[in-house]
C-alpha cells in the first residue's frame, strides 16, 4: 500500500529535504511514529535540519497506515508549506527547481549581507514568507544573541522557504526598513551572478561577432598584435574605443582557444569597473564590494570576468585562486599604472616570477589599454624611452601597438579639445586670511606647550594653506600613535590634545585652500560645519577653546575672488555662443567642488547650469563619498538630461569614465602629469571640444604647458621604440632580469616572525583601551582602517 507515494518519496527526497523542518510538524509525527524515533529526529534537527528531515522521509516510507500519506499532505498544507504540498500532491517540483538560483545566491553573499540586515525590522514585511514560529525564534536570537546572530537565522529560514516569491519579498523589505547597503548587495551581485555559463557563451559569442563587424580600419590595427597571441601594450586616445578593442580581442581568443578560454577584464577602480562591466554586458562581473562571491567559482563557470584588481590580487594573495595559469588572457585597463605598489604590478609581479623560475609554464597572454605611457618622470626622450620601457617590462610585452596606418580616420572620429590658459591675478590682501593663519600659529603655539611637536615630523618647510601643511598634519599624527611615554595617563593625554590641535589645524587649513579658489563664505561655512560636528559629539576643554572664533562677518569683507570672476566670464561667454554646451570641471577636492556648486547655484547668470558633483566612494567610515549609485545618478543625468548642463567632479572622473557629450573641459587650479593631461582633456570628446586651464598660479600654468611638451616627447619616444623592436625585447628582457634579483635579494633577507597572540586595540587619537583581538601581526595593518593602535597583551 502506498508503494507509488513511498517511491515518490525516495526519488524527490533531495527536494523535499531542503524544504521541510521536522518539528514543524511534530504533531504528525507523534500520531504515526514512535515516541523513540520522534525525539531521535528532534534531536538531530538541533544539528541537522536536512539530516532530520531525510530520517523522517526514510520512517515514513514503512508506514502502513491508512491515510498517513493525506494526513502528510494535510499537515503540510496546515503549518504553511504551500509550495511543498502542491509540489508533492501533483509530484511536479519545477517551481521549487526555480527557487535554487535565488537561495545559491543568497548563500553566497550571506556573510556581507548579514552585516547589514535589521531583523526586527525586516520580520513586519515578511509574513508573507516566514512562519509564525520562525519569526518568534528569529525575535528571540535577536533579544538574546544580537542583532548578526539573528540575521544569520533568518537567512537559514529563507533558505529553506518554499514560498515562490520570499526573495521578491525580502527584497521589498529591505527597501521599506531603508536597509540600502544590503538591498545593493542584494540588486548588484544577483544581476551579475546569474548567468550559467553554456549560456554566457551563445550571448557573448553573438554580442562580440557584431562588434567585429562595427570596427573601424584604426580599431582592427590595434587588434593586429594581440590576435596574434603576442602580450602588447594598446596605446590610442581617450574616446577612440578602446574596450570595444579589448571585445574584439577577447572574441578572437574565445573562438581560438575554445576549450580553454578564460580571460579576466581588470579595472583599476569601481567607477570603472562599473562602465566597462556595462560593456561587457553578458560577461559576469566582479569588483570590490562583492568580495563575498567566490573568484574561483566565477572563473570557472564563466568565459569572461570583469572584476577590480585588488579583487585578483585577494584571491591570489589566500590561494583561492591557485595561479595565474588557470587563465588564458589578462587585459589590463588604464595599464599605464602597473607600477610600484599599484595592485597590477602586484599581479605582474607573480606572472614574472613563475616565468623566470620555470621554463615550463602556461602564462595567460597579458594586453594592456591606456592613453598615454607617458609614466614617471622625465626631461628628455631617452629618460621617456626608459620608463616606457620598464612599464613594458612589468607587463611582460615587447610590442607596443598604436595606430600608424590609419591616423587620417582616427582624427576624424576622435577629436583632440583646443588647450587654452587663463592666468589670474591672486587675491593675497583679504581679512579671512590674515585671521586664518593668526589663529593656526596660535593653535600651533597652544600645541607646543602640550608637546614639542617638531620632534614628531621631518616636514620643516611647511606653509599655511597648503599641500604641504596637509603631509606635516598626517606625518604628526603618525607619530603620536607611536608615542610611548613613561606615565600612561599622561601619554593618552598628550595624544588627545596634539590630535584635537591638528585636527583644526587641518580644517583651518583646507579652509585657506577653499577660500583660495572659491569664495570667503564657502571656507567659512565649511568651518561651521566642523563646528557643529565637534560640538554634537560632545567636546572636551581643547576643543572648546578651539572652536570659539567667530569669523561669520568676514563672510562679506574684501573683494571677490577674481579667479571666480573669470570662471563667470568663460561661462558666460561659452554658453552665450551655445546653449547646448557640456561643461565638465575639475577641482582638487571634494571640499572645492561642493563649494563651486553652491556659488554656481547662487549665481544669478549660471543657476541654470545646474551643476552635479562627482567624487569618489571614499572610506567607509565616514559620509564624505559617494555610493556608486549616487555616481551613477549623476552621471546619468549630466548624459541624457538637460536638467544638467555641468557637472564638477575630482579625480575619480579623469580616468576611464566615458562622458561623450562633453564639449567645454575646465581644469579649476588642477594640474597632473602627462597621464592626468591627456585623461582630462580626452573628457571633451565632440568636434570643436575645447579645454581650459584656469589658474592664479605661473608655476601651475608652466606645468602644463610642459606636460604638453613632453607628450610629443612620448610619442617621438614610442616611435623610436616601436622602430628597434629587437633592442626593444633585449632591454626588456634585462629590466626583468634586474627587477626580479632585486626580488630575490629583498626575499632572502631575515624577515621578522609573523607571531600570533592577544592583542589589545587602543584608540589612536587617545590611547584607551577599545578591545581584544586576536591576530597575526601580519595582519595588523587592517587596524588603520578603523583609527586603532594593536599592542601585543603581556
Amino acid at each position: 500500500m502506498y508503494e507509488m507515494e513511498k517511491k515518490n518519496l525516495r526519488h524527490f527526497s533531495d527536494y523535499i529535504t531542503r524544504f521541510l523542518r521536522p518539528s514543524v510538524i511534530k504533531n504528525f509525527m507523534t500520531v504515526y511514529l514512535d515516541k523513540e524515533i520522534v525525539e531521535s529526529i528532534l534531536s538531530k534537527e538541533m544539528t541537522s535540519v536536512t539530516t532530520a528531515a531525510q530520517m523522517l522521509l526514510d520512517q515514513m516510507c514503512y508506514l502502513e497506515d491508512m491515510g498517513w500519506f493525506q494526513a502528510f499532505l494535510d499537515i503540510l498544507l496546515a503549518s504553511e508549506y504551500t509550495g511543498l504540498h502542491e509540489a508533492i500532491k501533483e509530484w511536479n517540483f519545477q517551481e521549487l527547481e526555480e527557487l535554487n538560483e535565488h537561495r545559491r545566491f543568497l548563500e553566497r553573499i550571506e556573510p556581507s549581507i548579514t552585516k547589514h540586515m535589521k531583523p526586527s525590522e525586516l520580520l513586519a514585511h515578511m509574513s508573507g514568507c516566514l512562519k509564525p514560529i520562525e519569526c518568534e525564534e528569529i525575535r528571540a536570537e535577536e533579544s538574546q544573541r544580537g542583532r548578526i546572530a539573528a540575521s544569520e537565522k533568518l537567512v537559514t529560514s529563507l533558505l529553506r522557504s518554499d514560498k515562490p516569491n520570499w526573495f521578491k519579498l525580502l527584497k521589498i523589505a529591505l527597501e521599506n526598513c531603508d536597509l540600502d547597503e544590503a538591498l545593493d548587495l542584494l540588486e548588484t551581485s544577483n544581476t551579475s551572478s546569474v548567468c550559467l555559463s553554456g549560456y554566457l557563451s551563445i550571448c557573448l559569442s553573438v554580442c562580440l561577432s557584431v562588434c567585429e563587424r562595427k570596427l573601424r580600419e584604426y580599431q582592427k590595427e590595434l587588434t593586429a598584435a594581440a590576435v596574434k597571441s603576442q602580450n602588447t601594450i594598446i596605446c590610442a586616445p581617450t574616446g577612440c574605443g578602446k574596450t570595444i578593442v579589448a571585445l574584439a580581442i577577447s572574441d578572437y581568443h574565445l573562438k581560438q582557444f575554445p576549450e580553454r578560454a578564460k580571460i579576466v577584464f581588470l579595472a583599476t577602480k569601481v567607477d570603472v569597473y562599473e562602465q566597462q562591466y556595462k560593456l561587457f554586458k553578458e560577461v559576469t562581473g566582479m569588483c570590490g564590494d562583492m568580495d563575498y562571491l567566490s573568484v574561483r567559482w566565477l572563473i570557472e563557470n564563466h568565459d569572461i570576468v570583469v572584476m577590480t584588481a585588488q579583487i585578483l590580487v585577494n584571491a591570489l594573495q589566500s590561494s583561492e585562486v591557485p595561479s595565474l595559469e588557470i587563465l588564458s588572457l589578462i587585459l589590463f585597463d588604464e595599464c599605464h599604472n602597473t607600477t610600484g605598489k599599484h595592485p597590477y604590478n602586484n599581479i605582474m609581479t607573480r606572472y614574472l616570477d613563475t616565468k623566470l623560475n620555470s621554463s615550463t609554464h602556461s602564462l595567460p597572454q597579458i594586453v594592456g589599454l591606456t592613453a598615454s605611457v607617458g609614466i614617471g618622470s622625465f626631461k628628455n626622450e631617452l629618460e621617456a624611452e626608459n620608463n616606457i620601457l620598464q612599464l613594458c617590462a612589468n607587463l611582460d610585452t615587447r610590442v607596443i601597438t598604436t595606430v600608424t596606418e590609419h591616423k587620417d580616420e582616427l582624427k576624424s572620429y576622435v577629436h583632440t579639445p583646443e588647450k587654452a590658459f587663463f592666468e589670474v591675478k591672486q587675491c593675497m590682501s583679504h581679512p579671512f586670511i590674515r585671521i586664518i593663519k593668526n589663529i593656526m600659529s596660535n593653535i600651533e603655539q597652544l600645541a607646543q606647550k602640550t608637546f614639542n611637536m617638531e620632534n614628531l615630523s621631518n616636514i620643516q618647510s611647511r606653509e599655511y594653506g597648503s599641500q604641504k601643511y596637509e603631509q606635516w598634519i598626517v606625518s604628526v599624527q603618525k607619530s603620536c600613535r607611536v608615542l610611548q611615554m613613561k606615565n600612561a595617563d599622561e601619554e593618552r593625554r598628550i595624544c588627545r590634545e596634539l590630535y584635537n590641535y591638528t585636527e583644526h589645524l587641518r580644517k583651518y587649513n583646507d579652509a585657506l585652500i577653499i577660500n583660495e579658489d572659491a569664495r570667503t563664505k564657502d571656507a567659512l561655512d565649511y568651518l561651521d560645519a566642523f563646528f557643529d560636528q565637534v560640538r554634537n559629539a560632545g567636546y572636551d576643554e581643547t576643543e572648546r577653546k578651539l572652536t570659539r572664533p567667530q569669523l561669520l562677518r568676514l563672510a562679506t569683507e574684501g573683494d571677490q575672488n577674481p579667479k571666480l570672476d573669470e570662471l563667470r566670464f568663460i561661462l558666460e561667454e561659452e554658453y552665450h555662443n551655445n546653449d547646448q554646451t557640456r561643461t565638465v570641471m575639475f577641482v582638487k577636492t571634494r571640499a572645492l567642488a561642493d563649494a563651486m556648486k553652491k556659488w554656481i547655484d547662487e549665481t544669478d547668470s549660471l543657476k541654470f547650469l545646474k551643476p552635479g558633483v562627482l567624487i569618489g566612494k571614499g572610506r567607509k567610515s565616514n559620509f564624505t563619498g559617494m555610493t556608486p549609485n549616487n555616481q551613477k545618478g549623476i552621471l546619468d543625468s549630466f548624459k541624457s538630461s538637460d536638467q544638467s548642463k555641468m557637472l564638477i567632479a575630482t579625480s575619480v572622473a579623469d580616468e576611464g569614465i566615458d562622458i561623450p557629450q562633453c564639449n567645454l573641459v575646465l581644469m579649476y587650479e588642477y594640474v597632473g602629469n602627462v597621464v592626468k593631461m591627456v585623461q582630462v582633456r580626452g573628457r571633451g570628446r565632440m568636434e570643436g571640444s575645447r579645454c581650459f586651464l584656469i589658474s592664479s598660479n605661473k608655476d601651475r600654468i608652466a606645468k602644463e604647458k610642459i606636460n604638453m611638451f613632453k607628450e610629443k616627447m612620448v610619442e617621438e619616444a614610442i616611435e623610436q621604440l616601436q622602430s628597434r623592436p629587437a633592442d626593444l625585447s633585449n632591454k626588456v628582457d634585462m629590466l626583468q632580469r634586474e627587477d626580479k634579483a632585486r626580488r630575490d635579494h629583498i626575499s632572502a633577507s631575515p624577515e621578522k616572525p609573523k607571531t600570533q597572540g592577544s592583542y589589545e586595540l587602543l584608540c589612536s587619537k587617545c590611547k584607551r583601551f577599545a578591545c581584544m583581538t586576536f591576530q597575526t601581526t601580519s595582519n595588523l595593518k587592517i587596524f588603520k582602517t578603523f583609527k586603532l593602535i594593536a599592542l601585543k597583551s603581556t
